[in-house]
């Protein structure tokens, strides 16, 4: 829900392409991208759009199916999962809609900018590092 709201607030308050500063490294610049992470096939014609939207919805019912049978003892894996999740749908709600993911967290450094983003990706990146660490601990407290 953060996410749509922060990607619907971009949408109505931002002009596209139009950085407005925040900080000296950070933005809010609002961009569409009709392909996946970073941009990639983002040229590819739109048959791109439905096979990412498939995609992430398989992964998604992985995912659901693996909330379910994650044990109860394993809450940062539980919690890895739903932020994935939810970053997962965020992503292809955005797709379904409106054919194009909004993106607008634009964080730079001189010359160098990293590729805009949103909530979604966000709670994906951290969900990601959340089922890192958990797979860690899990090894340590096996042996």
């Amino acid at each position: 829900m953060l996410d749509q709201y922060t990607k619907g607030l971009a949408s109505n308050q931002l002009h596209y392409g139009v950085p407005v500063e925040v900080f000296s490294w950070f933005n809010l610049t609002l961009q569409h991208n009709t392909g996946a992470a970073f941009s990639f096939l983002s040229e590819a014609g739109g048959w791109q759009r439905w096979f990412f939207t498939v995609l992430a919805l398989v992964i998604s019912v992985g995912l659901v199916i693996w909330l379910f049978v994650a044990e109860r003892s394993q809450w940062l894996l539980s919690l890895s999962l739903a932020l994935i999740l939810g970053g997962a749908i965020g992503n292809v709600w955005d797709r379904m809609v409106l054919g194009y993911v909004v993106d607008f967290i634009s964080v730079h450094y001189g010359g160098w900018y990293f590729p805009a983003f949103n909530i979604a990706d966000s709670a994906i990146t951290v969900g990601a590092g959340c089922m890192l660490l958990e797979s860690f601990m899990v090894g340590r407290t096996k042996e």
